[in-house]
């Protein structure tokens, strides 16, 4: 397996990868209610079609499904970057294989203790309700939508562009630590818009993704990352679903 530590592309790609990836995803956005919003609000005033943009059920799901052509042009983006246009292994290059020491059940193990912690941070900080959890309560479509997307496409994606890219690019280039933590800064901040009034939320997202890039860091391998961030998300969903069936 090619060392996934001395990857073929440098900070800059990997940097530019990461903005293709938080652009996209605001791109496809507007690209995907825009057309709604000016045929149901073309008369309206801009204080109306902001308070649309927001409480608009079917603007709220369109936007959420909008994440999936983001994701897929996220994906080709990786791909190029990574392959360098298929002149090398794509998983091999990435580090996608278990490691000696950490496979799947200590990767589950993992995922459920960062579910306690998160439980504990909602327990002792409290907060108020999220934007986030606002727009998947806005509709049945909304919550079946978030819980798609969640596992099958942001535990991939991301793990693939901050575990996958960024980390290996700038660990070579300004060492583990200062790659950590600027990582797990990176992922906190792109999540920030969606749990800025509660400080708890926050904290997971901090915490999950400190965990998920030292488990790279000290494995040498993204898989584990993916099945920690897979059976998270997943438990995540889990409640969603339940939600919505005992709402029935």
């Amino acid at each position: 397996m090619r060392d996934p530590d001395n990857p073929p592309w440098g900070v800059g790609a990997a940097a530019l990868a990461w903005l293709a990836s938080v652009a996209l995803l605001f791109t496809m956005q507007l690209l995907a209610v825009a057309p709604y919003i000016f045929y149901r609000y073309r008369q309206a005033d801009f204080v109306r079609i902001s308070e649309a943009v927001t409480n608009d059920p079917n603007v709220i799901v369109v936007s959420i499904i909008s994440v999936i052509p983001a994701h897929l042009l996220t994906l080709a983006v990786v791909w190029a970057v990574v392959t360098q246009f298929g002149k090398h292994p794509f998983w091999r290059t990435l580090g996608w294989a278990w490691s000696e020491n950490f496979g799947f059940w200590a990767s589950a193990g993992a995922a459920l203790m960062l579910l306690l912690t998160s439980m504990a941070f909602a327990y002792f900080l409290g907060g108020e309700k999220t934007p986030f959890e606002q727009m998947i309560e806005s509709s049945d479509a909304a919550r079946l939508a978030t819980a798609f997307i969640a596992v099958a496409g942001a535990p991939l994606v991301e793990e693939l562009i901050y575990r996958g890219m960024l980390y290996s690019a700038l660990q070579r280039t300004i060492g583990v630590v200062w790659a950590v933590l600027v990582v797990t800064l990176l992922f906190t901040l792109v999540h920030v818009g969606q749990y800025h009034n509660n400080y708890a939320a926050i904290a997971t997202v901090g915490t999950l993704s400190f965990f998920l890039t030292c488990v790279r860091a000290g494995t040498g391998r993204l898989l584990p990352c993916f099945i920690i961030h897979l059976i998270y998300n997943s438990v995540l969903v889990s409640a969603l679903i339940y939600q919505f069936l005992s709402g029935k």
